[in-house]
């Protein structure tokens, strides 16, 4: 009985100081485009780093207009909004640790690979999920990507 009285105190002691310490905190970036009642992205502190998970960018400038038509410049412009997010934290691409990526041609991941490369951690790369879409919110936006990194507290 004992033995069950102190691994019951000390779940809910555990529980209670990791509530404490993942507090979320939401930022956008004034470079990215921001859709009205859409969070960008939400970092949660992890104690020694913060994991950020970030919503799906799109080939769109900071004033909403399409950048490209063809996978690989829209792809540099989704890059772009994920590298600008992350710079709010004080990171970077190369902290990604998790990518989905959703595309209107599967025939176009090799071009797709091509601008990732420029800005993730090649030595470890971060575990993906490609899916392909008939559609993304628009017709003449080929890809969507999010993302989730994890930086390290300063």
């Amino acid at each position: 009985m004992k033995k069950i009285l102190v691994l019951a105190c000390t779940a809910t002691f555990l529980f209670s100081f990791s509530q404490k310490t993942m507090n979320p905190e939401y930022k956008s970036s004034p470079k990215v485009f921001s859709i009205k009642g859409l969070s960008q992205s939400v970092s949660i502190d992890c104690g020694s780093s913060k994991m950020i998970l970030l919503s799906g960018q799109v080939p769109l400038d900071p004033e909403g207009n399409l950048v490209g038509n063809t996978i690989e410049e829209q792809t540099q412009q989704v890059f772009k909004n994920i590298e600008n997010i992350l710079k709010e934290y004080g990171g970077t691409g190369k902290d990604i640790i998790k990518l989905g990526i959703f595309t209107t041609d599967i025939k176009k991941t090799p071009d797709f690979r091509k601008v990732r490369d420029l800005y993730v951690n090649l030595q470890n790369p971060p575990v993906s999920t490609l899916v392909e879409v008939s559609r993304l919110f628009r017709d003449d936006v080929l890809i969507e990507v999010e993302a989730t990194a994890v930086i390290k507290n300063k």
